[in-house]
């Protein structure tokens, strides 16, 4: 039986223009310390993870060796066994060496504050062997965690203190925030959520001596890959029939039935609670699996999901540019 197309998702920006990425130019402003980081960012689908191994393999031949490795920067791929749902492709990397891949088990909840951690005990090691990085992924947020000099306190949730910031007004937790730390700008603040978790981190870091990274880029060279909007989603809807074909189904089924081979010993099955939060395939695929959804409502919703997630990813790249930071856009 024909499958039946996916819903067309409403028109979206303007797109920014594409340039032609000079490699050897790239190279000689790392070899002369102008760069310290190449970043191959772009929504889901965009083709980065196939441009960056490429592009690592054009920089070894221009150095006659294998000095480029590639550092993830994916919130699902750092998740054993999560692999087909979130498109680890691991032959595409064949002889170029991969980073912060499977490195969680999957059920774990793995947060921002360690993927800087993890991505800064990677970083430094490619770097202190004379070798090159190549930060690649989608996740907005561990980009800029990576890159953006940002540094992030290990600062553990205390609800009761959240209880009682929450019977302040915002004007009350900005004033104490502001008799704990400098208020540069309102990105502590522009939210309520955002501001008590500023006044946790404060007061937290009055208390305790808290470690923070110190080995991060200064100067990253941004590169995205562009495909127009029509041909994204029609990768996307490709990409989604392939996976459901190459058993995705399964694949979540025995890790929430605890039979998945990556699950480590004394690791039980993975609940559907936890699935569920992992989003997109895991959410909507559980959905199925647990018979809340058809496998066409299934199939349908996630792929709605997966365009309107794309969208909300290039929205995340424009905000950066916004922000002042260079991405070089470029057709892949």
């Amino acid at each position: 039986m024909a499958k039946k197309p996916f819903t067309p998702i409403p028109p979206m920006a303007e797109l920014p223009p594409a340039e032609e990425i000079n490699v050897r130019e790239i190279l000689d402003k790392y070899l002369a310390g102008e760069i310290d980081l190449i970043c191959v960012l772009g929504p889901t689908a965009s083709g980065k993870t196939r441009y960056a191994v490429r592009l690592a393999r054009e920089i070894n031949s221009l150095l006659s060796g294998y000095p480029v490795e590639i550092i993830s920067a994916d919130s699902r791929q750092v998740y054993r066994g999560m692999d087909i749902g979130t498109g680890k492709d691991l032959a595409e990397y064949e002889e170029i060496p991969y980073h912060l891949m499977d490195i969680v088990d999957a059920g774990e909840k793995y947060n921002i504050f360690e993927y800087q951690r993890d991505f800064e005990k990677a970083y430094r090691d490619i770097r202190e062997r004379g070798c090159i990085p190549i930060l690649c992924g989608g996740s907005g947020l561990y980009i800029e965690a990576a890159t953006c000099g940002y540094s992030l306190p290990e600062v553990p949730p205390d609800p009761q203190l959240r209880a009682e910031l929450e019977k302040k007004s915002d004007e009350e937790l900005i004033a104490q925030l502001a008799s704990l730390k400098p208020l540069h700008n309102n990105t502590d603040y522009d939210t309520r959520k955002r501001l008590i978790r500023a006044l946790e981190i404060a007061i937290y870091e009055a208390e305790h001596p808290v470690e923070r990274t110190s080995f991060l880029p200064k100067n990253t060279y941004y590169i995205g890959t562009l495909v127009t909007r029509e041909e994204r989603n029609a990768r996307i809807d490709r990409r989604l029939d392939a996976r459901l074909d190459e058993g995705m189904v399964d694949e979540i089924r025995s890790l929430m039935d605890g039979t998945h081979p990556a699950l480590t010993e004394g690791h039980g099955p993975v609940s559907a609670d936890d699935l569920i939060y992992y989003g997109l395939e895991y959410k909507f695929v559980t959905l199925y699996i647990t018979g809340e959804l058809t496998f066409e409502q299934m199939r349908t919703q996630l792929a709605t999901a997966i365009h309107q997630f794309a969208k909300r990813q290039m929205t995340w790249f424009r905000g950066m540019e916004r922000k002042g930071i260079r991405i070089h856009w470029t057709n892949v």
